[in-house]
């Protein structure tokens, strides 16, 4: 539960509170499970706080500190966070979702460094948000505005990414294992670095080409430059049968092209046969069957 006195002085104001902040810079705010619902606390100190459960869903958060805040599964859906301080911050399994008609407006803010992980910040707006080194990891940002984040060297591992628009967004050096790009806008994104081992990229929206790892981080690093076709290169690197495949079929494979009447399958078929006896493919195409 929160301090009584914490809660108070909070209650009285952004002013109050910055003047006792600055007095008592040592102490550090206890605002456990508190109900601070469409609370107006634009440019307030809450640097350090103890926020952890707290009910701050609908609360006006204009430019506040919120650097190295306790924010554990706090409940911030529809607040409105624009240019927020949220650096080093701890935001596990915080509600930051839009819930439909919610605008989470987190555009701007500094969430560099910030613990995410397994947070809900589905169809919230973090577009120019720099969220650099940040853990997101399970985080759901389904249908997000990530568009210009900063989101180099951050932790999205199996974030939920379906939907959202990373268009122009830095994911430099970010890890994306497991994650889910389902219909996700990444046109003219950096993935410079990007490891991508075991994402979900179908229906992607892209433009660039880049350096991407596809390996895990425990074996040596092989990149490509095509999202679309990184599990198919990967696949092809550790499945022999795949390789079998394709060897066969490239180096094997022998076409039979032609018009084959009923009195010549005689003869196609004694070729058909001598062939796979040579260990050769043959692969038929009848023009016959095929017009008829």
């Amino acid at each position: 539960m929160a301090n009584p006195d914490h809660l108070n002085m909070l209650r009285q104001g952004v002013d109050a509170w910055s003047a006792w902040r600055e007095r008592e810079p040592s102490i550090t705010p206890d605002l456990r499970e508190a109900d601070l619902s469409e609370a107006d606390l634009s440019e307030a100190d809450l640097s350090g706080a103890n926020l952890r459960e707290a009910n701050l869903a609908g609360a006006y958060m204009w430019r506040a500190n919120l650097s190295g805040a306790s924010l554990l599964r706090a409940d911030l859906s529809e607040a409105e966070l624009g240019w927020a301080d949220l650096s080093g911050s701890n935001l596990s399994e915080t509600n930051l979702s839009r819930a439909g008609f919610l605008r989470a407006a987190l555009g701007g803010a500094d969430l560099g460094r910030a613990n995410l992980s397994g947070a809900d910040l589905g169809g919230a707006n973090l577009r120019e948000a720099d969220l650099s080194g940040s853990n997101l990891s399970g985080a759901d940002l389904g249908g997000a505005n990530l568009r210009e984040a900063d989101l180099s060297g951050s932790n999205l591992s199996g974030a939920n990414l379906s939907g959202s628009n990373l268009s122009g967004a830095n994911l430099s050096a970010s890890r994306l294992a497991h994650a889910s790009l389902v219909d996700a806008d990444i046109t003219n994104a950096n993935l410079t670095g990007c490891r991508i081992y075991g994402v979900s990229a179908w229906g992607l929206k892209l433009s660039d080409k880049t350096n991407l790892i596809i390996t895990e981080g425990d074996e040596p690093e092989i990149t490509v430059d095509n999202i679309e076709v990184a599990q198919f290169i990967y696949l092809l690197l550790h499945n022999q049968k795949i390789r079998d495949v394709i060897d066969t079929i490239t180096s094997k494979a022998v076409l039979i092209l032609g018009r084959f009447t009923d009195e010549r399958k005689a003869v196609l078929d004694a070729l058909r046969d001598e062939l796979r006896k040579r260990n050769y493919l043959p692969i038929l195409f009848d023009f016959v069957s095929l017009s008829g």
